[in-house]
């Protein structure tokens, strides 16, 4: 059997994915052959990796430096009160692998920057940042900008959370950068500080998931050059248009030669 080529199990256990006529058996193994890096194990990568497996990503890569604590758990659904003190993605390896044992997951215990997130990005098909700062935001919207990988971006605190999708293979499609420019880029806002409602991570993050596998299957249209902005406060969804900055000082960028 090719690496490509689903199994009579895979078959039965993604069939609900199967009979959608804008997924299908080609969309699946498209799926099943994909590498996705997933930037936090918090409570947007929470969601976003359990449904990502539970749909057969073929590799998942989840980087995050932190250990489990007590007051992740009201909204972090990947880790369980017995994983205390573990390292978030060793926790949320555990978790994976009791819905899915068939994927691949590989952990990066550690905080990507610099070459070692340029390393991570540049051997993935799409990105997720589910991270919580604008540093790491930034910086990899530029590593997925040279190196031409859909990025996949949430945020969610208080009640108030967005998704958007910057596709750097589009020539139409605008960053990270063009959105919040880096040296605009307003004072940092915390969940630790301001507080967040428990499904509103959940939310944003299962959007993450959802416009990563369309992407990956080829469905539908993408959230690219449009932000979907969350009131959850008053259960309100609304969209507004992104232009690329023609001047962006990111995207303007000639990109690097993919490996």
């Amino acid at each position: 059997m090719s690496d490509d080529e689903l199994s009579d199990q895979d078959l039965l256990r993604y069939s609900r994915h199967i009979l959608l006529p804008e997924i299908g058996i080609e969309g699946q193994r498209r799926i099943s052959a994909a590498r996705v890096l997933m930037v936090g194990a918090g409570g947007l990568g929470s969601p976003a990796a359990l449904y990502l497996a539970a749909a057969g990503i073929g590799t998942l890569v989840i980087a995050d430096g932190d250990t489990v604590d007590l007051t992740n758990l009201q909204r972090q659904i990947v880790h369980r009160e017995d994983r205390l003190g573990e390292p978030k993605v060793t926790s949320a390896r555990a978790a994976l692998a009791g819905i899915n044992p068939h994927i691949r997951v590989e952990t990066l215990h550690q905080r990507l920057e610099g070459a070692a997130l340029d390393a991570a990005i540049s051997a993935v098909d799409l990105v997720l940042d589910c991270s919580d700062n604008f540093q790491t935001r930034h910086a990899i919207n530029r590593a997925c900008v040279q190196w031409q990988r859909p990025l996949v971006s949430g945020a969610g605190v208080r009640f108030d959370g967005q998704v958007s999708v910057f596709d750097a293979r589009r020539e139409d499609s605008p960053c990270y950068e063009c959105l919040f420019p880096e040296d605009a880029t307003p004072e940092e806002v915390r969940c630790a500080v301001m507080g967040v409602f428990a499904p509103l991570t959940g939310i944003v993050g299962t959007l993450q998931a959802a416009e990563a596998l369309k992407l990956i299957a080829r469905a539908g249209t993408s959230l690219c050059g449009r932000l979907l902005i969350i009131d959850a406060l008053g259960m309100d969804f609304r969209s507004v248009r992104v232009p690329r900055d023609p001047q962006c000082k990111v995207c303007a960028l000639p990109a690097k030669t993919a490996p």
